[in-house]
């Protein structure tokens, strides 16, 4: 068990950099007179392998005092699914504690049952003294060899030891581990006596408080994984860009060509016949079906973007520092709230270039094309974490926050956009005349429709974050925090360009196959990127993760489907700009009548 034991605990320090976020640092000088107290407070406990399966402290029969106080926390704080009170354990400054009762507890048979489904689930609790982040194991199960868990003895710490380092008038340092000697068998359903007690040693470092944090830097950054993360992002994006460039020489050429071959035929006979792309330059700027949702799905996209953008600024900046990860969930709402003004602005501007007359329906689609999806997840995601009586249910007074940001920010924004891109009367700059009836579009052989199309598309920029993806799952989705912004801002960067350039290459053989329907395919093209990363959320789920149950198993796939729905709009956004510029230029240097 000991050794199973070892990795586990080896992840606790990621664990406690992980969640360390819900406590918004407040970044002052805590200082401290001998045996002044010391806030402690208590968070959550939850099993180990599933992260958004978290419940309050005391929901376990702990020692608790008759009424508990609980500390107000920032929207952030709450997202992440943190509900901190005060801890039983009182821990004053440099003040020496050897086993000291916190209380004796008579364990019922029910107690005794909700203790041993934890500890068989591998439950861990977890703290905050001094914004400084702890965690532990609240017991142990022994197997003695055997693989009937029926035969298992199931153990409970009653005996916790705080191992605290201080420096002068400054706390610096806290570990946490359990007494092993120190066990309350629960292994059968009866009434048990239990005294709990703690213990607290302190010891001086010359670690300066400026530097207390190093510690869970320094884990996060995965040193002994650092070398191989870089090589294996340099390495794959090298391969990407390679490919990238050979087939950017390709289609350079096919186009020098296919200009050398037009202007060719335009001097040597007015009345041949035309193929080629050149063949349908009537029809190619035709407005697309269901403008009104092309247009939406623009804006959307586009301020998805604009927000992305944004949250790499900070991250870069250093504001997501791994100890406040409280501040990543504020900034995606306070961001996207703000943000939601260049999606109307998109939207509506480019709808009425597509000669839109509804651009008031245009609005409220653009409003709810993402929200909508979004709400409707958390609507039954919520509702299954309220059944679980999980941390990760919002509480009520929560939620009306965001309604308030949503109806006066987000929505005033959207229409004051939407209004602006209205006013903005520009038009649609289509180098070539469209044609008052469609051409047909000639039978294709299967491999250019849609689907394949889309495959195709997806599986070239899905290969350049594919590596990085782990990393970002773990982070999520594990007890490790993700701190290396800058590979993953690379990553980000050679994922726009491989997108831009595959969709490209993607719309100039659709019309050389006299296709003109290219405005939705290029923007499906470019988005099918994100049903690739939802198809490794299966694998990683089921081949790389131990989550199970109902609840964990809703969070996993009910959010990452958002996620990768947003992917989505954002590649399809990045995918069909691309295409644009590239059809706009490509008709501009040839002539047609």
């Amino acid at each position: 068990m000991a050794a199973l034991r070892a990795p586990a605990a080896t992840l606790l320090v990621l664990l406690a950099l992980a969640a360390a976020g819900g406590v918004a640092a407040d970044g002052s000088d805590h200082r401290y007179k001998i045996r002044e107290p010391v806030p402690l407070y208590a968070n959550k406990v939850g099993p180990f392998h599933n992260p958004s399966e978290t419940y309050r402290y005391f929901d376990l029969p702990f020692c608790s005092p008759d009424k508990v106080k609980e500390k107000s926390e920032a929207l952030g704080e709450v997202l992440n699914g943190d509900r901190l009170v005060d801890a039983p354990y009182k821990l004053d400054f440099r003040d020496e504690v050897e086993s000291k009762a916190v209380c004796s507890k008579k364990l019922t048979t029910e107690d005794v049952v909700k203790f041993r489904n934890a500890v068989a689930k591998d439950y861990y609790f977890q703290m905050y003294y001094d914004d400084l982040p702890l965690w532990g194991f609240i017991g142990k199960v022994e197997k003695g060899g055997k693989d009937d868990p029926s035969e298992w003895k199931y153990y409970l710490y009653r005996h916790i030891i705080f191992d605290i380092l201080y420096n002068n008038d400054r706390v610096i340092e806290i570990n946490v581990h359990t007494d092993q000697s120190a066990l309350v068998d629960l292994t059968e359903d009866k009434e048990t006596n239990v005294e709990f007690l703690y213990s607290a040693k302190w010891k001086e470092t010359p670690t300066p408080f400026e530097k207390r944090m190093e510690k869970y830097s320094s884990s996060s950054n995965m040193p002994h994984h650092l070398e191989v993360h870089w090589f294996s992002i340099i390495n794959s994006c090298v391969t990407v860009l390679l490919l990238t460039g050979f087939l950017a020489t390709i289609l350079m050429r096919v186009l020098k060509n296919d200009f050398v071959k037009y202007a060719h035929d335009e001097e040597a006979a007015d009345d041949q016949e035309e193929s080629g792309w050149k063949y349908i330059h009537g029809d190619v700027f035709r407005f697309p079906k269901n403008k009104s949702l092309f247009s939406a799905a623009l804006g959307t996209g586009t301020q998805l973007f604009a927000l992305t953008t944004f949250i790499f600024l900070l991250a870069l900046v250093g504001v997501f520092y791994p100890y406040n990860r409280g501040a990543l969930f504020t900034a995606l709402v306070v961001i996207y709230a703000l943000t939601s003004g260049i999606a109307g602005y998109i939207a509506t501007s480019f709808y009425c270039q597509l000669e839109g007359t509804n651009w008031v329906r245009n609005l409220l689609l653009t409003g709810c094309l993402f929200c909508g999806p979004l709400f409707l997840t958390f609507c039954f995601l919520n509702t299954v974490a309220i059944a679980y009586s999980s941390t990760a249910a919002l509480p009520f007074g929560t939620i009306c926050v965001i309604v308030l940001i949503w109806t006066l920010v987000t929505f005033p924004l959207l229409v004051l956009g939407g209004i602006a891109g209205k006013n903005s009367k520009s038009e649609f700059q289509a180098p070539c005349r469209t044609t008052k009836y469609p051409r047909e579009i000639p039978p294709l052989p299967w491999y250019r429709r849609t689907i394949p199309q889309m495959a195709m598309a997806g599986f070239l920029p899905f290969s350049a974050i594919y590596i990085e993806l782990y990393y970002i799952f773990a982070s999520v989705w594990g007890h490790r925090i993700y701190t290396i912004y800058s590979i993953l801002f690379i990553v980000f960067i050679i994922l726009l360009i491989v997108t831009a350039f595959i969709t490209v290459a993607l719309t100039y053989f659709q019309l050389a196959a006299e296709d003109h329907e290219w405005w939705w395919r290029s923007f499906l093209c470019g988005g099918s990127t994100g049903f690739f990363v939802y198809g490794y959320c299966l694998y990683y789920y089921y081949a790389r993760s131990d989550m199970s149950g109902f609840m964990q198993t809703s969070f996993f796939f009910g959010y990452m489907a958002c996620i990768c729905y947003a992917f989505f709009l954002m590649l399809g956004m990045v995918g069909f700009r691309a295409s644009l510029f590239f059809v706009r230029h490509i008709y501009k240097s040839i002539k047609c009548e």
